[in-house]
Formats: C-alpha cells, structure tokens, sequence
C-alpha cells in the first residue's frame, strides 16, 4: 500500500474533530435520460415494465462532498467540470458549510483540476503575498494514483 493511501487511512481513523473535519470529494460525469415510452403500471403480481429504450438529455457533472466523520453530504450539479467549477466548490465548502472550521482536510484524487492553481485562477488574492481566500483553512490529502476515496 502506498504512503497516500496509508495517510487517507490514517486521516479515516482519527476521532472526529468539528475544527479540523475530514471531507471526501469525488465527481462524477452523469448522463441524463428520460423515457421514450410511458411505463407499463403495475398489477397484481406484476411489477411495473419500463422499455429499455431511452431519450438522452445531455450531460451534467456531480460534485460529491462526504464528511468522513459526521452524517453529512452535498452534491452540486453543474454543466462543467472545469477548474473553476472544482474552485467554487473548494470556497462553498469553506464559506458555507465548514465557516468555523480552523483547517478542513479534504481527501481528493489527482485529477489535474484539483489544484491550488484553480483556486488562485478563479479567486486572486487580494494584497500581493497573501492566499488564495478560503484556501488557506484547507488542507489536500490526495489519494494515490489511480484510485479515489
């Protein structure tokens, strides 16, 4: 096993912490679909019939966020998923949900959007010298290569 997926784990097994939460964060490309036909209702000892053919309806990206310690979840859906996206996920997390974390260790994979870059790009900071808002509070733990959380 690897020295990052060791420190995943080890992040996993520590005790809850409210200042210093461990968060998952993955996405997922998803197509959507609708029916070309109306199901066929249900009967007495017969389920309901759905035809395998279907209409596409285009693509959207799922951004999940998992509390690794609390019973806590968020899905954003977006059109993209573009450095920016990932960014303005990384500053909702910060600002919306964790704002009085003092350090939010997020466990992420090493997809090339996944990076301090994208913050900088998408939210400069404001004086020369200082970081990037919000990312300084967070703390990436990547996963190795190859494999998700």
């Amino acid at each position: 096993m690897s020295r990052a997926m060791e420190d995943v784990l080890d992040l996993y097994a520590e005790a809850p912490d409210p200042k210093r939460p461990v968060v998952c964060f993955d996405e997922s490309p998803t197509q959507l679909i609708g029916e070309v036909r109306q199901p066929v209702p249900a009967r007495p000892g017969q389920l309901e019939r759905y035809d395998c053919e279907y209409r596409r309806n285009g693509t959207v990206n799922l951004f999940i966020f998992l509390d690794a310690h609390q019973p806590w979840r968020k899905v954003k859906v977006t059109e993209h998923r573009a450095a920016r996206d990932f960014a303005e996920c990384m500053r909702e997390l910060v600002d919306i949900h964790y704002p009085q974390a003092e350090q939010i260790r997020v466990v992420l994979d090493n997809l090339s959007t996944h990076s301090m870059g994208a913050l900088y790009e998408a939210f400069p900071p404001q004086k020369p010298g200082a970081s990037c808002a919000g990312w300084s509070s967070t703390t990436p733990q990547s996963t190795q290569a190859g494999s998700t959380w």
